[in-house]
C-alpha cells in the first residue's frame, strides 16, 4: 500500500504539466458524413520535401482506446464487426478506466490509491480508424508471442531483484519515475495514458522525432552510416533511417539492456542485447500516417511481433514536459526509506 501511494504521488507530480497543456483530440470520430454530402473520392498526392521524399513533418498523435493486445472477450475478432460495436467498446472502456468511479472493482476501499484521478489521463476517446481490435497485427491473434524459456528466466530474475531492492537508490526506481524514459517515447512508439504527441522534422540528412512525454528527442541519421559498435548502447537504441519508396524506415539496435520496464503501462517487457526494432512511417492522407513497428528479439520472444498505429495530424503546439523540475518526490521517497531503515535499526 505504502509503495503504491508513493509511486502515484511521484507520477501525479510529473503529470502536472498536463493541466497547462490541455488535451488534444487524437482520433477522428467514427461517424462519417452522410453520403449526400460526400464528394467523389480522389487520389491523394503527398506533399514532398526539397529532396523529393514525402513530407512527414508536423505534430502527430497516436492516442487511442484500442488496446495493445486483443482482449479475451474479442478473441477471434480482428476487426470490430460494425461501427456500433466499436462505439459500444469505446463507451465501456471509458467507463471502466474512469479513475473517479467509486462503484465497480475499485470500490470505496480503494479511494486511497486514486489521488491520481481522471483529470490527469488522456488516452483518447475512440478506437483506431481501421477498427482493428488490437494494435498488435502480427500474430493475427492480436497477442504478443510467448517469451522463450530464457526470456522468462530473465524476466522473473529482473522482477525479483526490483521487488527485493525497491528503494536502495534512484537507479532501482522505474525509468519513468526517474524521468529517464517513458513507455510511449519509443521505439516502438505505442500509445500510453497521456501525452501521446510527437513532432517530426525532416532534413536531407536527418529525421528528428520529438516525444511530448519527457521531452525526448531522437535524431535519426539518413546518410547511410553504419550502426555504432555493439558495445555502445543507449536507452532508446541507435537508430538509422532510409526510404523505401514513400515509406520512411528506421532500424534501431544497440539498446541498453536492463531490468527496467521497456514498453510502459501497455506492456511490461525487458530490453535485451539482441533487440532490433524496425519502424515504418507511411503517410496515407493529409491527416493520417500509418506507423508500424516490428519487434524482433530471438532471446526474449518465440517470434517477432508487429504493431500498427494510425497517427493523426494535430494543430499543436507541443508543450515541454518538464519532468525533473517537478520530481521532488524522488528525494522524498528515498529519504522516507532511509528513515524507515533507521527506525528499524534503532529497535
Amino acid at each position: 500500500m505504502r509503495t503504491m501511494q508513493r509511486f502515484l504521488f511521484v507520477v501525479s507530480v510529473q503529470a502536472f504539466v498536463l493541466i497547462l497543456s490541455g488535451k488534444m483530440a487524437a482520433q477522428a470520430p467514427l461517424s462519417a458524413p452522410s453520403s449526400k454530402s460526400q464528394k467523389p473520392a480522389s487520389i491523394w498526392t503527398p506533399t514532398r520535401t526539397p529532396d523529393g521524399h514525402p513530407d512527414l513533418q508536423g505534430i502527430w498523435s497516436n492516442s487511442t482506446l484500442t488496446p495493445l493486445q486483443r482482449p479475451e472477450k474479442l478473441a477471434g475478432k480482428e476487426f470490430f464487426a460494425s461501427k456500433e460495436d466499436a462505439v459500444a467498446f469505446e463507451k465501456n472502456t471509458i467507463t471502466e478506466s474512469d479513475m473517479d468511479r467509486v462503484e465497480g472493482p475499485r470500490g470505496e476501499d480503494d479511494l486511497a490509491h486514486r489521488a491520481y484521478n481522471q483529470a490527469w489521463f488522456d488516452a483518447g476517446t475512440h478506437v483506431v480508424k481501421t477498427m482493428r481490435t488490437s494494435l498488435v497485427i502480427d500474430p493475427r491473434n492480436g497477442r504478443i508471442p510467448p517469451m522463450t524459456s530464457e526470456g522468462k528466466k530473465k524476466y522473473v530474475e529482473a522482477r525479483a531483484y526490483l521487488e527485493s531492492h525497491p528503494f536502495d537508490g534512484p537507479e532501482d526506481r522505474p525509468l519513468m519515475e526517474r524521468c529517464v524514459l517513458f513507455g510511449n517515447t519509443g521505439p516502438p512508439i505505442v500509445p500510453d495514458v497521456y501525452n501521446n504527441n510527437y513532432q517530426i522534422v525532416q532534413t536531407r540528412d536527418y529525421v528528428m522525432i520529438q516525444s511530448e512525454m519527457a521531452h525526448a528527442v531522437r535524431a535519426v541519421p539518413m546518410d547511410g552510416r553504419p550502426h555504432l559498435p555493439k558495445d555502445v548502447r543507449a536507452w532508446q537504441g541507435d537508430s538509422r533511417g532510409h526510404w523505401e519508396g514513400d515509406t520512411l524506415v528506421i532500424d534501431t539496435t544497440n539498446f541498453e539492456f536492463n531490468n527496467q520496464t521497456r514498453f510502459g503501462f501497455a506492456y511490461d517487457g525487458l530490453t535485451d542485447e539482441n533487440l532490433r526494432i524496425t519502424e515504418r512511417f507511411t503517410r496515407t492522407d493529409a491527416d493520417t500516417m500509418i506507423y508500424r513497428a516490428t519487434i524482433d528479439d530471438p532471446t526474449m520472444y518465440t517470434k517477432p511481433w508487429t504493431v500498427e498505429v494510425p497517427m493523426i495530424k494535430q494543430p499543436g503546439p507541443m508543450y515541454e514536459y518538464a519532468c525533473h523540475e517537478g520530481n521532488y518526490a524522488m528525494t522524498d521517497v528515498l529519504s522516507g526509506a532511509r528513515a524507515e531503515e533507521a527506525k528499524t535499526l534503532s529497535k
